[in-house]
């Protein structure tokens, strides 16, 4: 993935997800959702390194990963309007979907209920012999959940080819992340398993995918798993209806000052890579992109009632 298609897949993250945010405003979507405003370099940095054949787990915020991983924003509009369509046909929502075409094993509503996915699944690799990567995203307060130690255990004793992609936003839920993290930080728990672990700067989209290149490496040639941290910040709330009364606006304009996708447009500039009209450009057509993808859900069937029994087992 060149930087230029990175930009592109970050405008498409991020006017997704703002779109997403309006349309629950106004009513148009029901329930909830975890939005990741801000945090895009982490997610296209992480799949930048990745081959189309590797997998990914997510989170409960996962539709960031989900474009970032190569997802059709129609198809993911769809599942979130419950529409047939959806990669999911409907049934999944925000926090329930996957698509194995694209290497995506699912989004998962609990907290670090990814992991042991990633890490069985990394092991299937392991004993098909392929020489293919999973890379498993989760929060910092999914670090203190007991499968997380599990699977980071069995991952390092038995060399299993997984990059463990921390996304520390500094809170979980309305929790500072020095109110329940223990010790420098979750990368320094790698450690403890006697695996590599990386602090990185989750807005710098460069840093992200130098630090999983070099853990995809590692883990195509048998050597084992990498953690990495990449400290980022959720933009808006934990989900919806969260008006952010445990931080401040003065912390809040810091980390708007470090924006990832400004920061990447001004070092394209600086290279040369693109030019002031061509990087509005981008946006531009990412943008009707995104409007295409409403105008798909909005018009895609709902899932016929005979079908409501099909894949449910007792």
């Amino acid at each position: 993935m060149t930087a230029v298609e990175s930009y592109k897949r970050m405008w498409r993250i991020r006017l997704f997800e703002e779109v997403v945010d309006r349309l629950f405003g106004e009513g148009v979507l029901r329930g909830t959702s975890h939005l990741c405003v801000g945090q895009e370099a982490t997610a296209v940095g992480t799949c930048a390194a990745l081959r189309p054949d590797d997998y990914v787990t997510s989170t409960h915020r996962g539709h960031g990963h989900f474009l970032a991983k190569g997802g059709d924003p129609r198809r993911l509009m769809a599942e979130l309007f419950g529409k047939a369509t959806g990669y999911s046909r409907g049934r999944g929502g925000s926090q329930h979907m996957a698509c194995f075409e694209i290497g995506f094993l699912g989004s998962n509503g609990i907290t670090g209920g990814g992991i042991p996915v990633a890490t069985g699944a990394a092991l299937a690799l392991q004993r098909r012999r392929e020489e293919r990567v999973v890379a498993c995203f989760f929060g910092e307060g999914a670090a203190n959940q007991g499968v997380f130690h599990e699977s980071l255990n069995m991952a390092a004793l038995w060399k299993l080819p997984a990059i463990y992609v921390c996304e520390n936003n500094l809170y979980a839920m309305s929790t500072p992340v020095g109110g329940a993290l223990a010790g420098p930080g979750v990368a320094a728990r790698a450690a403890g398993y006697g695996v590599p672990g990386a602090l990185v700067d989750g807005n710098d989209i460069f840093a992200v995918r130098a630090a999983a290149s070099e853990a995809a490496a590692r883990a195509r040639c048998g050597e084992g798993p990498t953690l990495i941290e990449c400290r980022t910040y959720r933009l808006l709330g934990h989900s919806r209806g969260d008006r952010r009364v445990y931080r401040t606006r003065e912390e809040e304009a810091e980390w708007r000052a470090r924006d990832p996708i400004p920061r990447l447009r001004d070092a394209l500039l600086r290279s040369g890579e693109v030019t002031a009209l061509e990087a509005e450009r981008i946006r531009e057509e990412v943008e009707l992109e995104i409007r295409d993808a409403v105008a798909f859900a909005r018009e895609s069937p709902a899932l016929p009632v005979e079908a409501a029994l099909e894949g449910v087992y007792a």
